[in-house]
């Protein structure tokens, strides 16, 4: 079959790279692409948000099966835009259509769908204009640090966590007031949950589930988790104390309610959820979901992957998903990212980059780059994943960190403390 990959980033190159290994695959186009994965199929320089130009796309190359990678598309309703076309009704779309996004499109629909189905996560009061004075008093109640997220997508910017009361108010009205545009129209007031972080994910056919291998990522571009909020710095797999304690907890009290409560709101789910989880005391909550596997987590997990991910998606497009196999790897993997001088600020595009050939015992998944002329350049704030498995992820990480050594560009910049808190 002709498989169809949206999106552009390390997550979008880590599926190519598994997904040709399949031998249920006939040609691989990734619309954009970049300039890794032009090494696993066919680049089609077309916007993730593009309808009606993916529509000829799966039309003329003959598509069978199309996988979403990012977020936004799936908000705005590829699957439902597949669904409406009586040519492109019957290609499976890896990946919700616009009502069960909603999960990762509103925050407002993500907490109340999870108080509705008792899935533990933190209080929350959701505030608009309407209702201002009232999310001031439930503010008031919290305790410090104040934890403020704009109810639609921000690009991963729509996150606020701010120590001082006042301050927390009057960012409250300032994002009510457009800071985030549209996204912030709503503003979900969270109370703070202090513990340590780990990313679950399932493939669901609706009905029943698979649990992908657990992951951890560092999102704060500093050593020791400081400074700005990243995309993403890198990621480790399996979580250390994400054992089989914590998991079958995290499966009955958020896994089984979160499925199960799509289906009883007659909401048809086929694709991904990512649960975004705290650890609290050992006892797992739900931070946020989204509704596509994340990036940079992506580029470690799928490297423990060891079953079919084509058949894997026949699976849920079928509704048969149960009978497929999922086989895991023992061996950790992680990933390191290599990002822009600047990022998550201002920084430059175009950089050359070399050495790529030096690499030696890693995978690099690309992440921000674009094929300019003979050179591979920088084309984004997160330029490459270095990504490499071992006994531990202590042993993993030792070898992308050589790799990462070897690959030159222009201001290029990486964490080196990552699995500090493990």
């Amino acid at each position: 079959m002709n498989i169809l990959i949206i999106g552009s980033g390390g997550r979008e190159h880590a599926f190519a790279w598994k997904i040709s290994q399949s031998p249920k695959v006939g040609q691989l186009y990734i619309a954009p692409g970049n300039a890794g994965t032009a090494r696993y199929g066919t680049n089609i320089e077309v916007g993730v948000t593009d309808f009606p130009a993916i529509r000829n796309i799966v039309l003329e190359k003959k598509i069978s099966m199309v996988v979403v990678g990012p977020e936004v598309p799936l908000v705005e309703g590829i699957h439902d835009y597949f669904l409406a076309d009586k040519l492109l009704k019957s290609i499976p779309v890896i990946g919700p259509a616009s009502e069960g996004a909603r999960l990762e499109g509103s925050k407002d629909f993500a907490k109340q769908f999870m108080f509705r189905h008792g899935i533990p996560t933190a209080r929350y009061f959701s505030v608009t204009k309407d209702n201002l004075e009232q999310g001031i008093s439930f503010l008031q109640g919290l305790k410090a640090p104040y934890v403020l997220k704009a109810d639609g997508l921000a690009a991963g910017k729509g996150v606020l966590i701010i120590d001082d009361l006042d301050e927390a108010a009057r960012s409250v009205r300032e994002m009510l007031g457009g800071m985030f545009g549209q996204a912030s129209e709503t503003v979900v007031i969270e109370e703070f949950l202090s513990g340590i972080e780990c990313s679950v994910f399932v493939i669901t056919d609706g009905n029943k589930y698979k649990i992908l291998p657990v992951a951890k990522d560092y999102k704060r571009i500093g050593e020791g988790d400081t400074g700005l909020n990243t995309g993403g710095m890198g990621a480790i797999s399996p979580v250390p104390f994400a054992d089989e304690i914590y998991m079958k907890k995290v499966e009955e009290r958020i896994i089984i309610p979160t499925v199960q409560g799509l289906k009883s709101d007659g909401i048809e789910y086929k694709g991904f959820i990512f649960f975004g989880l705290i650890s609290v005391q050992s006892e797992p909550f739900v931070i946020e979901y989204n509704v596509r596997m994340g990036d940079p987590e992506t580029e470690a997990v799928i490297l423990r992957i060891k079953s079919d991910l084509v058949d894997l998606f026949e699976g849920v497009a079928n509704g048969n998903l149960a009978e497929r196999e999922l086989v895991i790897d023992t061996d950790a993997a992680v990933a390191v990212m290599l990002v822009a001088g600047g990022y998550p600020g201002d920084y430059q595009k175009g950089a050359v980059i070399s050495d790529l050939d030096k690499i030696s015992g890693s995978i690099l998944f690309h992440a921000g780059t674009k094929i300019l002329g003979e050179d591979v350049v920088t084309n984004g704030g997160r330029v490459l994943a270095v990504c490499s498995k071992g006994k531990n992820f202590k042993e993993a990480l030792e070898l992308s960190y050589l790799n990462a050594s070897k690959i030159q560009y222009k201001d290029k910049f990486c964490r080196s403390d990552l699995g500090f808190d493990l």
